[in-house]
């Protein structure tokens, strides 16, 4: 398995993974700054801000300038967006079942 899709599965297989994948798939049409992010997905603003961290820690992310910083799907992420669909496929959709379901 790629490096990539091990950390793929990691992050959106974890805790927060369904937010991250949500962020994910909505900076895949077109980047966003951290509030436009929290307003489109209906989530705490903090929150939002905190995925962002872990997705551009961990190369998933890019952003680009400090005040209303804008956050886009990074060049590694685009170059392996297959892998993110193929987790997503198997985990993702499980995922929100699960949280329709409680």
């Amino acid at each position: 398995m790629k490096q990539i899709k091990r950390l793929l599965y990691w992050l959106l297989s974890t805790s927060g993974g369904l937010n991250r994948a949500r962020i994910i798939n909505l900076l895949r049409q077109k980047p966003m700054n951290a509030h436009e992010i929290a307003e489109s997905l209906n989530l705490d603003y903090k929150t939002v801000r905190h995925h962002l961290k872990v997705l551009e820690k961990n190369n998933l992310v890019a952003s680009q300038g400090e005040y209303g910083k804008l956050y886009f799907i990074s060049d590694m992420l685009e170059a392996n967006m297959e892998y993110f669909d193929e987790i997503w496929d198997e985990i993702g959709k499980n995922k929100i079942n699960e949280k329709r379901m409680r």
